[in-house]
C-alpha cells in the first residue's frame, strides 16, 4: 500500500473498487485501515473504497504535537485532494473514526454526500475527562499493553468473541498500536465537544450503536443522531468494533443507505 505526502503529514492509503459512489474508511483509535478488511469484500463489487492509516495511527506520520478533530479533518481532505478526488464521498467512521466523518460532514459539507457513524466518540461526560487523561499518561507510560484487555472488556464482551481468531487478531492490533498517538487521541476527546458541529449536519446521516458496546452502549450514541437533524438510528447486535466484529451486519446498513443516497441527486 502507497504512502502519501498531503501538505501536512505522510499518510498510508488505499484506493480500491470500482462505481460513482466514494467510500472514505475512518478506523478507530488503535486501528489501522487494516481495521475494515472483514467488509471490504461486502463493498469493493459495487463501490469505491479509500482508506488510510489516520494522522499517528498504523504506518502514517506520528507527529509529538496534539490532535485535534480539524487536524484530522484536514487530513482526510488533503488525501482526496491529492488522489483528485473532486466529487462528494461518504465517510463512513467508526468510534473516533467516526467523530472525524461527522466532523467533516459539518465542517467540509461540500465534501460529503452523506454520512455513517458507529459507536461515534465525539466527546466524553464532564466527569470521566479527568480519568480519561489519567490514561492517557499511563499509555505513554506504560505502553498499550497495559491498557488493552480493560479497553476490549468493554468494546468486544465475551457474547461477541465466538471466533477467537478473530479476537485474538484485534487485540493483537490494540497492542501494536503506537501509544504515543493513542495517548493524544485520548487529550483530544477530553477536551472535545461537537454540538454545534452535529446541529449544523445537513447531508443525510446513519448513526449506529452496538447493543453489546458497554463502553458506548446505544443510549449514548442515540444522543449522538438526536443531536443532528434528520439523521437515522439503528441498534445492531454488535460492539465497538462492528467492522471487524460483525462485518456483514454493517456491510447491510452500509448498502441500504447507500440505496437510498443514490436515489437522491448529488449535492
Amino acid at each position: 500500500m502507497p504512502w502519501l505526502n498531503t501538505r501536512e503529514v505522510a499518510l498510508r492509503y488505499e484506493l480500491a473498487g470500482e462505481g460513482s459512489e466514494t467510500l472514505l474508511l475512518l478506523h478507530e483509535m488503535g486501528g489501522t485501515l487494516e481495521s475494515w478488511d472483514g467488509l471490504l469484500p461486502f463493498l469493493l463489487p459495487r463501490f469505491r473504497v479509500l482508506r488510510y492509516d489516520q494522522r499517528c495511527a498504523g504506518l502514517s506520520e506520528k507527529p509529538r504535537a496534539p490532535l485535534t478533530m480539524p487536524d484530522a479533518g484536514r487530513d482526510a481532505v488533503g488525501l482526496l485532494e491529492a488522489l483528485g478526488i473532486a466529487t462528494p464521498v461518504v465517510p463512513i467512521g467508526t468510534a473516533v473514526g467516526g467523530a472525524v466523518a461527522l466532523h467533516l460532514a459539518s465542517a467540509w459539507p461540500a465534501r460529503v454526500r452523506g454520512v455513517i457513524a458507529t459507536s461515534p466518540a465525539t466527546g466524553v461526560p464532564e466527569a470521566a475527562r479527568a480519568t480519561l487523561l489519567d490514561r492517557a499518561d499511563q499509555m505513554e507510560r506504560e505502553g498499550a499493553r497495559s491498557l488493552v484487555d480493560a479497553g476490549l472488556d468493554l468494546g468486544y464482551p465475551m457474547p461477541l468473541r465466538g471466533d477467537a481468531a478473530r479476537f485474538e487478531n484485534c487485540r493483537a492490533q490494540r497492542m501494536a498500536a503506537d501509544p504515543f498517538g493513542q495517548a493524544a487521541t485520548m487529550r483530544m476527546l477530553a477536551g472535545l465537544d461537537m454540538a454545534a458541529e452535529l446541529a449544523a449536519i445537513a447531508c443525510p446521516a446513519l448513526i449506529l450503536a452496538g447493543r453489546h458496546d458497554l463502553g458506548r452502549p446505544p443510549d449514548r450514541v442515540h444522543a449522538v443522531a438526536d443531536a443532528i437533524p434528520g439523521a437515522a438510528f439503528r441498534v445492531l447486535e454488535s460492539g465497538h468494533f462492528m467492522a471487524i466484529q460483525t462485518p456483514e451486519l454493517l456491510a447491510a446498513e452500509i448498502t441500504d443507505f447507500l440505496g437510498r443516497l443514490s436515489k437522491a441527486p448529488a449535492g
